[in-house]
């Protein structure tokens, strides 16, 4: 048995790169964690789209792979 404390994080893949993050975020809490306004993105988990409706109740879990576009805006 090892005196090291276990890791309290998860592994996930956002955009392409590995991150540590602790477990238990829903998607909307990812993204608070991440910096980026909910507001402006859209994001992919696991290869399926996930509705903003269903943010707060969608788990992201160790190994999960997460997609997120920024809208920005042009004229």
């Amino acid at each position: 048995m090892s005196n090291q404390p276990a890791d309290p994080h998860i592994s996930i893949r956002i955009n392409g790169e590995t991150l540590g993050v602790p477990p238990g975020l829903n998607v909307r809490e990812l993204l608070v964690q991440a910096g980026l306004d909910p507001a402006r993105v859209a994001v992919e988990l696991n290869r399926e789209i996930v509705r903003k409706d269903s943010w707060e109740s969608t788990e992201v879990r160790d190994g999960a792979t997460v997609e997120i576009v920024t809208f920005v805006g042009g004229g």
